[in-house]
């Protein structure tokens, strides 16, 4: 493989993708679809959704919806053992344990304490009443991604050079990060719970766009002047990634 041009590619170029869902009966279980038409797909694909929840169709700009739903039926064996094979959710409640930065941390429900969310000695304190706890934790990790990333962002775009735009988080299921032509970065908020080398890659990943547009191998070469592990933080990525939508 010369240079690592060959190596498939987190970042994406904004790309028009429709997305309609359908309940899809598999065995007598029913089965959330998430049929998406990319402009982009080369292939008809199927896999399990980022969530565990269902599965997603991807179809290419001209196949029909009905393609996709032959391709479930026909791989619905596959499909069931999967789905019935993933971990489970984990939901941000009291005692419940969550990566921050690759490090887990038990959620502590402290309601009558002042402030919102404090992170100490390897948990999370969450005041207020109960039914809010999701959403100030949520609204926490999401705050403080967007901290760390711009932080990151910043000092590396310095090495190169190069001035960041405005820098994001979102909810984001077929990326981890973007970077737009007018130099805006945005990433999931979720790489927050990932060890910190696999923030690092990410982060660095789309700085180095700010410089080469492509995936050449003197992209590559900019990478790498900016982080270190690449190789380790993909394959992290490829293994668990998923596995951050588990939470919350």
């Amino acid at each position: 493989m010369a240079g690592m041009s060959g190596m498939r590619a987190l970042w994406r170029r904004p790309a028009r993708i429709r997305e309609e869902r359908t309940v899809i009966d598999l065995g007598g279980r029913r089965i959330d679809l998430l049929i998406r038409r990319h402009p982009r797909a080369r292939q008809l694909t199927l896999r399990i959704d980022a969530e565990g929840r269902g599965a997603v169709v991807t179809l290419p700009a001209r196949t029909p919806v009905g393609e996709g739903l032959a391709l479930a039926r026909r791989k619905a064996d596959w499909l069931l053992a999967k789905l019935a094979a993933l971990p489970p959710r984990v939901p941000f409640a009291d005692g419940a344990a969550v990566p921050f930065l690759g490090v887990d941390h038990v959620i502590r429900h402290v309601p009558h304490v002042r402030g919102v969310v404090r992170r100490e000695a390897g948990a999370f304190f969450v005041a207020g009443r109960p039914e809010h706890l999701a959403r100030r934790l949520t609204d926490w990790l999401k705050a403080e991604a967007r901290r760390d990333f711009a932080a990151r962002a910043e000092a590396k775009a310095a090495r190169l050079g190069c001035p960041v735009g405005r820098v994001s988080v979102r909810e984001t299921r077929s990326r981890w990060g973007s970077c737009s032509a007018n130099g805006n970065l945005s990433f999931c908020w979720r790489l927050i719970l990932a060890p910190g080398f696999v923030v690092d890659y990410v982060v660095a990943h789309e700085v180095a766009h700010l410089r080469v547009h492509d995936h050449s191998d003197r992209f590559w070469r900019t990478l790498a002047g900016l982080t270190d592990e690449v190789a380790r933080a993909r394959s992290w990525l490829r293994r668990h990634g998923e596995a951050l939508h588990r939470f919350g």
